[in-house]
């Protein structure tokens, strides 16, 4: 029988926001529950701050999951930041890059407890300031798909070639400038927001989706249409 899911909304998104992924996760025989986080939840870690207060929704969400199951391991599904932020909660290191209090350990181990990791157009890599103190944390303690234990799927969506300028097609001037921002590249293939090497981790079972776009907003298919959803559902299984 499949462990129970739980879904991490991505940065500065709301539970709301994938309730029709939630939707059609039950139906495909995956008991799956989100993060109950909304957009206020996120205020603490604008500009780069710490986002602590995400690692503590995600564990209370956890444990609540593993109480009501009965299951002692869960799978996550985490979806555009909430990616590199689930490899956070995973690690036993302390997270205390931005002064918490010294000693303190601010991720849970969750390795013991996690399966499997599946993240859906999560930057794994960013040269954006603010973001880079994080993810600088992420990559340095936990390269790769970092823990044994756990089997990482990362999920990445071809929809759009970044370029410059406003002559071409719909999205691939916005696309420039976030795949460079995130990896350094502007002239890319990836989801609109994340190009594909970004959404990559080394080691773990990369698959790349034809015309999948970033966020349900998105002009097209996105990661929680259910007809993409079937083609990543299986890694649950």
């Amino acid at each position: 029988m499949p462990l129970p899911l739980i879904i991490l909304p991505g940065y500065f998104a709301a539970a709301d926001d994938y309730l029709e992924m939630e939707k059609a996760l039950i139906a495909g025989g995956l008991a799956a529950r989100i993060v109950p986080l909304s957009r206020k939840d996120w205020f603490p870690t604008l500009g780069g701050r710490s986002i602590t207060p995400i690692l503590n929704r995600i564990h209370a969400t956890v444990e609540q999951v593993r109480r009501d199951t009965g299951s002692d391991r869960v799978n996550l599904v985490a979806h555009s930041a909430g990616g590199w932020i689930a490899r956070i909660y995973l690690g036993d290191s302390p997270y205390d890059i931005h002064g918490q209090v010294p000693g303190q350990t601010y991720a849970w181990g969750a390795h013991r407890w996690v399966s499997r990791l599946v993240t859906l157009g999560s930057p794994h890599v960013s040269q954006e300031r603010w973001t880079k103190k994080n993810l600088n944390f992420v990559n340095d303690n936990y390269p790769g798909a970092f823990e044994s234990s756990v089997r990482y799927v990362c999920v990445a969506g071809k929809a759009v070639y970044g370029k410059k300028g406003f002559g071409g097609e719909r999205g691939q001037w916005l696309a420039h400038s976030s795949y460079e921002l995130t990896g350094g590249v502007g002239e890319a293939w990836g989801d609109g927001i994340t190009p594909i090497t970004a959404a990559h981790l080394e080691n773990a079972e990369n698959i790349t989706l034809e015309s999948v776009w970033h966020s349900p907003r998105s002009p097209g298919l996105w990661y929680g249409t259910p007809s993409v959803i079937s083609q990543w559902i299986e890694f649950l299984r």
